[in-house]
């Protein structure tokens, strides 16, 4: 099938079956399709709706987002994961209106923040319909196996080779659509397990098809035993009903976020309560739990302490380490697991 058959045939399923309606298609501009990527990367579609919903309506634009506070962005990104994505958009979004404009070259958006190849392809063809190739994981589902590509994509030499499958496909007539509408084939037909490939537009030169080895593509990653880190989480409430909370260094997991205290042992908690002069009038420990990250796993135990008093003779650093009243909670920037414990176990039981 030729560049031009492929194109057609892309084109023509997207006219008919294609989606015009998510909430990042209306009232396209450029911060709009940034914004939308930025969340789709690692992240499905319906997860990404009611975000990008309340994302938009509390930062509209650009101007919006830079003058933000970042634990108000980071509050708002709260659930949605890959934390560094919320901390790159804000920084890029003040670099952007330091400039008054919105970039629409390829090496000026590269420059930026978390704006990697692929997004800022998706920029500059959907919004500025620039003829740029992309390549997202859903491209890649189906350029590897319409072409046949072995090897594992995260594989240089082999994301060398899509992209420049990619760059001979892209079209320069139409780019917004063609763009959206690869995009949407591997997310709708060309999915991971059980394709759709009777329905699919490309069924006719897919060499995976034709060989009846689709479920050999794209090479899965090669297999790695994850790490295990085990932590405890001192969830510290004192007589006013606040709780003890950490703000985490600015890069790294969960980075900016707020979190609680968090230690090495049950034992290593309690020392530290009792070096800071704590007076312990109950504490629980509740049951291990599992967070899984990108590489590795996080079990971690929460121990539950209740202040006889209000402590006021430990040092406070920099804003780093505050008491936060139980009803503030829900404006902060929080990792889902220490949210959702906090909402749980906000009193001693």
């Amino acid at each position: 099938m030729s560049p031009s058959a492929f194109q057609h045939n892309i084109l023509a399923w997207f006219d008919q079956y294609g989606r015009k309606d998510l909430p990042w298609q209306q009232e396209l501009t450029p911060y709009r399709v940034w914004l939308s990527e930025t969340m789709l990367q690692q992240t499905q579609v319906a997860t990404v709706i009611p975000y990008f919903n309340t994302f938009i309506e509390k930062f509209p634009d650009v101007a919006s987002l830079a003058n933000a506070p970042v634990d108000e962005v980071l509050h708002l990104w709260s659930g949605l994961g890959y934390y560094a994505r919320a901390r790159n958009l804000h920084k890029t979004a003040q670099l952007i209106a330091e400039q008054d404009r919105f970039p629409d070259t390829l090496e000026e958006l590269l420059e930026l923040p978390g704006i990697g190849q692929s997004t800022a392809g998706a920029i500059l063809s959907i919004a500025f319909n620039k003829s740029q190739p992309i390549l997202d994981g859903n491209v890649k589902r189906v350029l590897t196996r319409f072409k046949a590509v072995y090897g594992w994509p995260g594989n240089s030499a082999v994301n060398k080779e899509l992209w420049a499958i990619s760059a001979k496909l892209t079209p320069v007539d139409r780019v917004a659509d063609y763009t959206q509408a690869i995009m949407d084939l591997g997310a709708t037909l060309c999915t991971r397990s059980k394709p759709a490939c009777e329905a699919c537009p490309l069924n006719a030169g897919c060499l995976a098809r034709r060989s009846d080895n689709i479920s050999a593509f794209p090479t899965k990653k090669p297999a790695k035993i994850q790490a295990v880190k085990q932590l405890t989480f001192l969830m510290l409430s004192n007589a006013d009903n606040q709780i003890l909370l950490e703000k985490r260094p600015p890069t790294g997991i969960w980075g900016g976020l707020w979190s609680l205290p968090e230690f090495d042992s049950i034992s290593a908690a309690r020392d530290w309560c009792l070096t800071h002069n704590i007076h312990i009038a109950d504490q629980q420990t509740l049951a291990t739990q599992r967070h899984t990250f990108s590489h590795y796993h996080l079990d971690y135990t929460p121990l539950l302490v209740q202040c006889s008093d209000n402590p006021i003779n430990f040092v406070m650093e920099a804003n780093q380490t505050v008491w936060y009243k139980v009803g503030q909670l829900n404006k902060l920037g929080l990792a889902a697991p220490i949210k959702l414990l906090l909402q749980s176990h906000t009193r001693i039981k």
